[in-house]
């Protein structure tokens, strides 16, 4: 179900907690198997949870319970744009209007070709860098104006 060097990474989490608490890394086991397949499908998450020695609902709680973790096929690029109260105050929500007049799309949807997803998302504690952008839940994007949003648009094609 998932690579020898995937299985190797969770090994590592693992390997952080006492034996008898393996199930502690679901967190990273699940963005683990995301990085490879590219979203979580039921299989992926089973197997996880049988990998942890964890009933199945207890994984599919943690991964749908944080938004970093894509239940459903996501473009090639997925943006996520924090729209909390502190963010959405300093921009937050201009930034994603921007988003969604230029890519043609609301939130939860991808664009024609698949290149792009966009998503809303909480509080991603840098508040004093709002409006703020993760990208494929790795690179966080401070201060996006309008025109950092379209060099960040360009930059992805």
């Amino acid at each position: 179900m998932l690579s020898a060097e995937s299985l190797k990474r969770i090994d590592r989490e693992i390997a952080k907690f006492p034996a008898e608490q393996k199930q502690s890394a679901v967190i990273a086991a699940l963005a683990i198997a995301q990085d490879e397949k590219g979203w979580l499908a039921t299989e992926t998450m089973d197997f996880v949870a049988q990998y942890l020695g964890m009933a199945p609902i207890a994984v599919y709680e943690v991964a749908s319970f944080y938004n970093m973790y894509d239940l459903a096929p996501v473009g090639r690029h997925k943006l996520t744009v924090c729209t909390n109260l502190p963010c959405a105050l300093s921009g937050g929500v201009d930034a994603a209007e921007h988003l969604k007049q230029c890519l043609g799309v609301g939130f939860n949807e991808t664009t024609a070709d698949g290149r792009v997803t966009l998503k809303q998302g909480e509080c991603m504690g840098a508040c004093g860098d709002a409006p703020v952008l993760l990208v494929n839940n790795k690179r966080m994007c401070g201060s996006m104006s309008n025109d950092k949003l379209d060099k960040l648009l360009a930059e992805l094609k």
